[in-house]
């Protein structure tokens, strides 16, 4: 009696809500998951064409001019091809039906095919690879151009600028509402620029587009109202909020103790602040920095608003820049499938994850593992 009344109470009783939440939350995450890889493995399916030389050349789907001129209209029949009683074909002309002849029509001279340049050959046999490494990004055209060297240079001037302006910025913020701020206004800033970071891109670009690039070109009498500036701004939008979260977080969780210490000896809130607390959060705010370069080094809709979507190859900010994401977006909906321009733009996605994975690995291994040893004196 005893045993079976201790069966009874180690038995363990199955409650169907817990089970049926712990299942939903297994297949939500594996479906994630295979989703990611199934992204992956398509992406780099559809750049692979540019390593194994499949894809469908324009110039191969269109006819040339020697072509179309030897090329005969085809007679389109008008009864079944079974009826040898009548004529089937749309020339047939009656018997009774007066012949039209105008001596002073002339023959039309068929144009003759001119052959192609020296440079367009030699321009056509580069390898793939050579033309990726050129400085012009035309991708349609008789000679097209794939140069990747622009789409580069453009985003590396926008991200450059964005940091610049938004990393400051959002690091003096964190400092100022971890330990200057009152604590009703730091619960009044903290979730504002948070929820900053869901507002919406395009809205920020159009901003950008319409006020920012108008009032840059009143005050510093840029060329160009679009340029790596204006793009730069608007991407530090987006870069701000995700630079202040990660900065607070790092400098909250710093013990108390140091800037207790710090207080005690003599120094100053500033002092405190700048030259023990923020030390003690570096790694934390490296990282928020390296997560800021990933968003700006990825941002489509902002920098294909605000920058003047121009791949032009040049060191000047005040000039219109093209980024790669801006590139993929602008050109993915217009490209022919299968194309080698089809696979560059893949082979570009591609790209922007390679970069993005070295960056958030710079910020797993490197920050977070060597330089909080370093400061934690480990």
């Amino acid at each position: 009696m005893a045993e079976n009344k201790k069966q009874v109470l180690t038995k363990r009783k199955v409650r169907w809500g817990e089970w049926i939440a712990e299942t939903s939350i297994k297949l939500v995450a594996g479906a994630s998951i295979l989703l990611i890889v199934l992204i992956f493995i398509f992406v780099f399916r559809e750049a692979a064409g540019i390593f194994t030389g499949k894809t469908v050349a324009s110039e191969n789907a269109r006819p040339t001019s020697s072509s179309v001129s030897d090329s005969k209209p085809e007679e389109y029949s008008l009864g079944d091809d079974t009826d040898t009683g009548s004529n089937t074909t749309e020339t047939a002309k009656d018997d009774n039906s007066p012949e039209v002849y105008n001596p002073e029509i002339e023959e039309i001279k068929k144009p003759e095919a001119t052959p192609p340049s020296a440079e367009l050959t030699a321009s056509r046999n580069k390898s793939v690879w050579e033309n990726m490494m050129q400085i012009i990004w035309q991708p349609v055209g008789e000679d097209p151009k794939f140069g990747l060297m622009p789409l580069f240079i453009g985003t590396a001037k926008a991200t450059i600028i964005s940091i610049l302006i938004g990393a400051p910025l959002g690091i003096l913020a964190a400092i100022y509402s971890a330990f200057f701020a009152k604590r009703w206004l730091r619960e009044i800033i903290k979730p504002v620029i948070e929820i900053l970071a869901g507002f919406p891109s395009v809205v920020v670009g159009f901003f950008c587009l319409m006020i920012v690039a108008s009032l840059a070109q009143s005050l510093f009498g840029f060329e160009y109202r679009l340029n790596a500036i204006v793009g730069g701004f608007g991407l530090a939008v987006a870069v701000i909020p995700i630079i202040f979260t990660i900065t607070d977080d790092a400098l909250t969780s710093v013990p108390k103790s140091y800037r207790e210490a710090s207080l005690a000896l003599g120094a100053s809130e500033w002092e405190t602040a700048f030259k023990v607390m923020l030390p003690a959060a570096l790694p934390g705010v490296v990282a928020a920095v390296l997560l800021g370069i990933g968003r700006a080094f990825g941002e489509t809709m902002i920098a294909l608003m605000a920058t003047g979507n121009a791949a032009i190859f040049s060191t000047s900010f005040s000039e219109p820049v093209r980024t790669l994401a801006a590139t993929i977006g602008a050109e993915m909906g217009e490209v022919i499938w299968g194309s080698l321009h089809y696979n560059i733009l893949f082979f570009i996605g591609v790209l922007l994850f390679i970069i993005s994975f070295c960056i958030n690995l710079v910020t797993e291994l490197f920050v977070k593992k060597r330089l909080a040893k370093k400061f934690q004196g480990v």
